[in-house]
């Protein structure tokens, strides 16, 4: 989905660069919130795998790729704000090292890979858990819809862009094509991914997962009375 140098016009590139810049300033601010000795040493596991699924990039077609996201769990495991962060750092490093993506589309790519997929796959996250028991394994289910989600609306915001102000000779329908029908696909393997990485880390470490942390405090307390002692005496009688 990595938007390449001139897809779209001037414009568009900075009205995406303005959403991109003004997420990662309030970002910047609300992440510490989020970030303590648990969340702050995840963080780093968290962009390195983002990086690695992102570099795995094969052509739809229209001129375009697709990739693995993985938004919906950067939010599910560090929260929204520090997501958002991740995901721009890991889009900076591919944009000027990598050449994954254009530098003047860089804030497109933050917006559509670090924005969308974060605050789509976190309220779709939250918003399924409502409808399931107040129960730390309720978090794989949920994140399985958020992930599944959040990557066609992506590639739907994408085709929206294109719509306004892409300049590529490929007619919008071609493009929606590609986009959409393919990442719906995409979507599929994210959200089984995600849903099984979200599973296993609550599995062993349920307190490290930030999507979690309220399902875990839910949990009721289960008091168990204490067996009576038996003396030596008693076994006598």
């Amino acid at each position: 989905m990595h938007v390449p140098d001139g897809f779209l016009d001037a414009p568009t590139s900075i009205a995406t660069g303005a959403v991109a810049a003004t997420a990662v300033a309030v970002s910047l601010r609300r992440a510490r919130r989020e970030l303590d000795d648990k969340t702050a040493p995840l963080t780093g596991l968290v962009a390195a795998f983002v990086f690695a699924v992102q570099m795995l990039n094969f052509p739809v077609g229209a001129g375009t790729s697709g990739h693995l996201l993985g938004g919906a769990l950067a939010a599910i495991l560090v929260g929204p704000w520090t997501a958002v962060l991740c995901m721009t750092v890991v889009l900076l490093v591919q944009g000027l090292f990598f050449a994954d993506g254009g530098i003047t589309a860089l804030g497109t790519n933050i917006t559509l890979m670090g924005v969308v997929t974060v605050v789509v796959g976190w309220a779709l996250f939250r918003l399924t858990l409502r409808f399931l028991p107040r129960r730390p394994a309720s978090a794989a289910p949920a994140a399985f819809v958020a992930a599944l989600v959040s990557v066609p609306v992506a590639a739907l915001c994408f085709v929206g862009l294109y719509a306004v102000g892409g300049t590529a000779d490929i007619s919008l329908k071609a493009v929606f094509a590609a986009m959409v029908g393919w990442h719906v696909l995409i979507g599929l393997g994210e959200a089984a991914i995600t849903a099984l990485t979200v599973g296993s880390v609550i599995a062993v470490r349920p307190d490290l997962v930030h999507g979690a942390r309220p399902l875990i405090a839910a949990r009721e307390l289960t008091v168990r009375k204490p067996r009576p002692l038996v003396t030596k005496g008693d076994r006598s009688a």
